[in-house]
């Protein structure tokens, strides 16, 4: 989806930006070995929390992109709730990173590619705040492609 500014310039949605800056964070998991999966949490169109998997570096399980962005914005903000922020990631976030977001109350959640075998929609769609808006598919195709890429590599040195 394209938006017109009012100067005539094509301009990306907020959503195709925000997701861009996700996907640099799943481009930095990338270069460290982990699945590219990436986040970012907003505020009032800033920039306050970002995060990529950390799972191998940490050895963690729990260290996913989704965890490690929502953790930094609560920081910066010096609180435990994100009722005005998005986050960002591009892929469909897992039931622990959903009930995560429950917790910290976030406004709305915008991911990338759906997660058909550990997605939370798939397992369980009210393990999020009632509050939370989600909107899912947004640079569908280039998060999804990230991480199957990701995988094929990995299944031909393996």
């Amino acid at each position: 989806m394209r938006y017109v500014s009012f100067d005539g310039e094509d301009t990306i949605s907020p959503d195709d930006f925000f997701m861009a800056e996700a996907l640099r964070e799943a481009k930095l998991a990338l270069t460290e070995d982990e699945i590219p999966i990436g986040a970012i949490v907003v505020c009032q169109g800033k920039i306050i929390g970002r995060g990529h998997n950390l799972t191998e570096r940490l050895t963690d399980v729990s260290a996913h992109a989704e965890m490690q962005a929502l953790t930094a914005a609560a920081n910066y903000i010096g609180g435990k709730y994100l009722k005005d922020c998005t986050l960002y990631v591009t892929m469909e976030p897992c039931v622990m990173c959903a009930g995560a977001s429950y917790w910290f109350q976030i406004g709305k959640i915008v991911f990338g590619a759906y997660d058909a075998r550990l997605g939370f929609g798939r397992l369980n769609q009210k393990i999020t705040h009632p509050k939370t808006i989600i909107t899912g598919g947004i640079r569908e195709a280039e998060c999804s492609e990230l991480v199957k890429d990701f995988f094929r590599k990995k299944r031909l040195k393996g």
